[in-house]
């Protein structure tokens, strides 16, 4: 599964340093407004302890974690809908990631512009979700204009369409982002090719320091990811046994970067699952609610369309007796059929006919 996610946000909020420090790339990152031009893609692996224990408990030869793709996507300013700044250039790069993680300015630096003048997260945000918006209204204009006259078919797909795109258009006018509308599941394909930009899911990454003004606040009921991005990327250039060492020293339990893909993957409403074997321990993204099969497919097609069975066990399980062969002479290995939703976190076996 090819997971997207675009970070965006204002210029000079901190996107690209944070961008580096989640991909120890090494984007620019300038003190002037579209320092990035075009997006920057790099390449994640999600920190899983889990993964290590079991690839320890199997003596694998390769250890294989599940990955996100970010993108670091030009800085959007006030009236970007009309082609201000990188505008149209800007918003399509966002139609092309699967959520977008909202970068926002707290920290104070007088040496670091600000597009608006002055330090005010709350207020940023509101520019983005306000641009976001209107982008979404020129692009449900444009297609009630061509359903309205297609609409006179009496086609059922067509009036479901109309009626969809028309209910969307009047919450987006009255402040509500397209991903907090109640969709039915057929609403949901009427209009799933416009590809709204706020239909995505929303990750907030407050950009913080202990000197900030400003307290983040929980925005539409879910807190924000506090996170220094400066201190991010410092922790980047570090062996993985001194960052451990530099965290413990100030107190900290666990990286912000940590603790921001870790919520890009509950975002996303996805769970890993776990193959575990000699060969290789591998770590695998399924959506919630997959079934066997579907699980299966994530490895290989042929997998999927030949599935006999699975053979699970949940990671505890598989670590407390040290492996597969205790696993089964205790019982705790079930074998499971084609209805059976997996669940983060088990150890799986597939077997198949091809």
């Amino acid at each position: 599964m090819s997971l997207k996610i675009g970070i965006v946000g204002l210029p000079n909020v901190g996107k690209s340093t944070l961008f580096n420090a989640l991909t120890k790339q090494k984007a620019l990152a300038a003190n002037y407004p579209f320092a990035t031009i075009d997006p920057n893609v790099g390449i994640v692996a999600v920190p899983d302890e889990r993964l290590n224990k079991l690839a320890e408990i199997e003596k694998s030869k390769n250890v294989v974690p599940t990955t996100i793709e970010f993108v670091d996507i030009a800085g959007l300013v006030k009236d970007a809908h009309k082609g201000e700044g990188l505008g149209n250039k800007f918003l399509s790069h966002i139609r092309e990631v699967d959520a977008i993680a909202e970068v926002v300015r707290f920290f104070p630096d007088e040496n670091v512009l600000h597009v608006q003048g002055s330090v005010d997260g709350m207020r940023d945000i509101e520019t983005i979700k306000t641009e976001l918006i209107l982008a979404d209204l020129e692009t449900l204009e444009k297609r009630l204009s061509k359903l309205e006259s297609e609409a006179r078919s009496r086609k059922p797909e067509v009036i479901k369409a109309f009626e969809t795109a028309k209910k969307i258009s009047a919450d987006l006018s009255s402040g509500k982002l397209a991903h907090d509308v109640q969709l039915s599941e057929e609403e949901h394909l009427s209009i799933a090719d416009l590809q709204l930009l706020t239909a995505k899911p929303f990750l907030y990454v407050a950009n913080t320091t202990q000197n900030s003004p400003q307290s983040p606040l929980i925005l539409r009921g879910e807190e924000m990811v506090l996170i220094d991005a400066k201190l991010e990327s410092e922790l980047a250039e570090l062996s993985d046994e001194d960052k451990k060492e530099y965290l413990k020293e100030l107190g900290i339990t666990e990286s912000g970067l940590d603790k921001l893909i870790r919520k890009a993957y509950e975002t996303l409403n996805l769970i890993t699952f776990f193959t575990a074997g000699v060969k290789e321990t591998r770590a695998w993204t399924v959506t919630k609610g997959s079934t066997a099969p579907e699980a299966a497919g994530k490895i290989h097609t042929d997998f999927e369309h030949g599935f006999i069975k699975a053979e699970t066990v949940a990671y505890e399980k598989f670590v407390e007796v040290g492996g597969w062969v205790t696993a089964r002479d205790k019982g705790w290995v079930r074998t499971e059929g084609k209805e059976y939703i997996v669940q983060g976190g088990d150890v799986m076996l597939f077997r198949f006919n091809v």
